[in-house]
């Protein structure tokens, strides 16, 4: 049986047994097919006719065997008989006639099983039927033997969970780890954070003496994640951390699913989430809790491993996960929130960050005026940052836009004391020309800036000169450790500085990722909700991602919530798309469009009045049609091959079932998954 973590835990009624786990056979090399599912379809099972009951298939193989005997018996005998009679005459009746005979037989023989076989589907019997049989007959009548390791022996090398470590560590080191391990105090997470940590520090002497000690005196719980956090609180199932794979859903066998795929568990990975996910449906058809929510688990689960980072964005009231699962939890207007957000924390240069704050302020009816709002806020936020040593609080970058005076001359005489005056000066005097302006973009920026300086979020953004102290807060540029940050945004309560905020995480999370130098990590951002958070700039971001190890999941009610002009961009970026049921026809022409069209064969079935025959034939066919209410016809049929839609956009509007939802994947490396209807249900 294939087993995940926590059908383990539940298989075995004690604590995760890892062992069991770690040796469950696993399907490798199929992208999207989750490993511990059920397998692929064979070719046996893919040809023509595999879908025939197999009643009808044995019914129709057996009824052709015994006509192939009735043949052979009289047909064939008397064939050989007379073969026989006629070659004696020439051979006598000795050893040599026999011979002959028996060969004579051979052709006979090969001639029946050629036609009686093709016409019994003899071939399809025996893959579907008779040799899965034989082969459980035969592993049902082999002795089973499980080797038992000696005292001190090591375990088999495929069913050990420590065979890594085993072989760089003498055996005492890790008693403490196979105690716990026998006493099923080890999960998943803490084999695959342990192995993870072996592997950075495996040629790096000194850095692997000092895991391994740590292992020998602290078991599993050494190389901890820095939250010290060791499983997820109301871990869901589908979770497989040795292949890294989320089970989303199980490929229905349907016609439309290409046969390899049908009845296998369908799942996500890494290498699949690297090209990025855009889903599309309506509210209540099960986008957050069937995708978004279960993905931000792996990907914590990832982290807590120390593979990954994970950021989650989405509204306060959105299920995302309870807040024990991240490490940092920003709630712009929530008065517990504990952290946060840098809203230049997308880089470390001033410039690049000043260019995405501008980015998130504008307006999307205004995005025409990109460069220029970018290059005001840059004028301003640079000279501040080389004449502060830090970058401008939410109320002096405000009034600095407004073109306020003592703000301005505060600014003039800190870049003069700083001797940063030539290197600016030309920037600065640009800037104050355009105070007062009708195509000053500075005011409009300083409105929208006005929307993050409320009571509400005191503390939760940049402070400015004289502010209190704010929160700790989280920089997004921090992507190169194994964080699990949540962003609730404030939707309820302040819907457009939520717009903004969103637009901002996205925009920093696309720049720091596509720039970090470390790229061990995957970094993933969920967005349960991106109708906001996606522009121009972001949707050219996206397509960066693929070469570094970083992607995202894009959640939309709908593709109208994004300018015209972004949605087949953003169609095109992206590797994986996703289509929930009930979604509207113009947004199912997207889908269809992008998964274009295949060869599928079409029967036309012509029926035609019998009018053949003689009169006694025609009167039995007039008595016939009396009694039955019926006339007798006679059928054409015609088959072509026809290019037709793999989906059409009325079939993702009309009739997609409940719980269902079509999903197209591919990976960093170009390989394809190709549409299939998938449930996601359970």
């Amino acid at each position: 049986m294939a087993l995940d973590g926590r059908t383990v835990q539940a298989a075995t009624g004690r604590g995760f047994d890892l062992a069991r786990w770690f040796a469950a056979p696993r399907l490798r090399g199929t992208a999207g097919v989750y490993g511990l599912g059920p397998a692929p379809r064979s070719a046996a099972e893919q040809a023509p006719g595999a879908d025939v009951p197999a009643v009808k298939l044995l019914f129709r193989a057996v009824l052709n065997a015994l006509v192939a005997w009735i043949v052979f018996y009289y047909l064939g005998t008397l064939a050989v008989f007379l073969f026989r009679s006629w070659i004696a005459g020439f051979v006598g009746h000795g050893p040599g006639l026999t011979l002959i005979t028996v060969l004579a037989y051979l052709p006979v023989v090969w001639l029946l099983v050629r036609v009686f076989g093709r016409m019994g589907r003899w071939p399809l019997v025996w893959h579907r039927l008779l040799k899965p049989g034989l082969a459980r007959a035969l592993a049902a009548t082999e002795p089973k033997q499980v080797p038992i390791p000696a005292q001190g022996e090591a375990p088999p090398p495929e069913s050990d969970p420590w065979g890594a470590l085993r072989a760089v560590t003498p055996p005492e080191a890790l008693a403490l780890l196979e105690a716990e391990t026998a006493q099923g105090r080890v999960n998943d997470v803490d084999h695959q954070r342990l192995l993870h940590a072996l592997d950075c520090v495996r040629h790096d002497p000194e850095r692997l003496s000092a895991l391994l000690t740590a292992i020998r005196d602290f078991g599993a719980a050494a190389c901890a994640h820095p939250s010290g956090a060791r499983e997820l609180p109301g871990r869901g199932p589908g979770h497989d951390l040795l292949l890294r794979q989320l089970r989303l859903g199980h490929a229905e066998a349907v016609p439309k699913n290409p046969a390899e795929y049908r009845g296998v568990d369908v799942a996500l990975d890494p290498a699949l989430l690297g090209t990025s996910l855009l889903a599309v449906g309506p509210a209540g058809t099960g986008k957050t809790a069937r995708l978004a929510r279960p993905v931000a688990e792996g990907l914590c689960l990832q982290a807590l491993t120390g593979t990954a980072v994970a950021v989650v964005l989405g509204a306060a009231t959105a299920d995302l996960g309870p807040a024990e699962w991240y490490d940092v939890v920003v709630a712009p207007g929530e008065p517990g929130s504990r952290y946060g957000l840098d809203l230049f924390g997308g880089s470390r240069n001033p410039e690049e960050a000043a260019a995405r704050l501008a980015d998130a302020l504008l307006p999307d009816e205004l995005a025409q005026r990109g460069e220029s709002a970018r290059l005001a806020v840059q004028q301003l936020v640079v000279p501040f940052a080389d004449a502060h040593g830090r970058v401008p609080g939410v109320r002096e970058l405000g009034a600095l836009l407004r073109g306020d005076a003592e703000e301005w001359q505060r600014l003039t005489d800190a870049v003069r004391a700083a001797g940063q005056w030539e290197r600016h000066r030309h920037q600065l005097a640009q800037r104050e020309r355009l105070h007062g302006q009708a195509d000053d973009p500075g005011t409009l920026l300083a409105d929208r800036l006005a929307l993050l300086e409320r009571p509400a979020f005191a503390g939760m953004f940049n402070a400015s000169a004289g502010d209190p102290e704010p929160l700790p807060l989280f920089a997004l540029h921090a992507l190169d450790h194994p964080l699990r940050v949540r962003v609730a945004l404030p939707e309820q309560s302040h819907p457009e500085a939520a717009r903004i905020l969103a637009r901002l995480v996205v925009g920093q999370f696309l720049h720091a990722a596509a720039a970090r130098s470390d790229r061990t990590l995957f970094a993933g951002l969920v967005v349960d909700d991106a109708s906001a958070a996606v522009d121009a700039q972001g949707v050219r971001a996206l397509q960066r991602l693929r070469g570094a190890n970083a992607g995202t999941v894009l959640v939309l009610r709908s593709l109208t919530d994004l300018p015209e002009q972004l949605r087949t961009p953003l169609f095109g970026a992206v590797g994986g798309r996703m289509a929930f049921p009930g979604i509207a026809p113009w947004d199912g022409q997207l889908f269809a469009d992008a998964w274009g069209t295949h060869w599928v064969d079409e029967r036309d079935v012509t029926r035609t009045p019998d009018t053949s025959g003689g009169m006694l034939r025609r009167g039995l066919r007039g008595a016939r049609a009396v009694l039955e209410g019926e006339k007798a016809t006679t059928e054409s049929v015609t088959t072509r091959k026809v290019e037709r839609r793999r989906w059409s956009s009325s079939d993702l509007a009309h009739t997609l079932p409940a719980g269902h939802a079509v999903l197209s994947l591919t990976g960093v490396d170009g390989t394809p998954v190709p549409p299939l209807l998938v449930d996601l249900r359970g």
